[in-house]
């Protein structure tokens, strides 16, 4: 039982998040506060907000962690063979189908139970 937990981060780590957290609430609180001001500016200052937030992320493990992520899930969707335009329409056309077909066994199903309870209760 030696395994080092990934979830632990340094306490300048959470003072970070911490900060960016309470920026992005004075930010949005600003914005609304400022609401007679001209909505240009507040959006300008509201993303330089953001923007600062998210470099204060991308400074902490969490954050460098996250972006390594993303960079690897961009590039395995570069690896995956899309299919072709002809492929899809088949397995579309194949999908429909098959829905259109227990859809109509389900109301058979469905018509055949309603018509053996009312038979069998006499109701209807």
């Amino acid at each position: 039982m030696n395994a080092k937990v990934e979830g632990s981060s340094s306490g300048a780590d959470n003072i970070k998040l911490i900060a960016a957290g309470v920026l992005l609430f004075a930010g949005l609180v600003l914005f609304y506060v400022f609401a007679d001001s001209s909505l240009l500016f507040r959006v300008i200052g509201l993303l330089g907000v953001v923007g600062v937030c998210c470099f204060l992320i991308y400074q902490t493990d969490v954050g460098k962690r996250t972006v390594s992520f993303f960079r690897d899930a961009r590039t395995e969707v570069r690896k995956v063979v899309w299919p072709s335009r002809a492929e899809t329409t088949q397995t579309t056309l194949t999908v429909f189908i098959i829905v259109l077909i227990v859809g109509i066994l389900l109301w058979l199903f469905d018509s055949l139970l309603a018509s053996l309870f009312r038979w069998v209760t006499g109701i209807g």
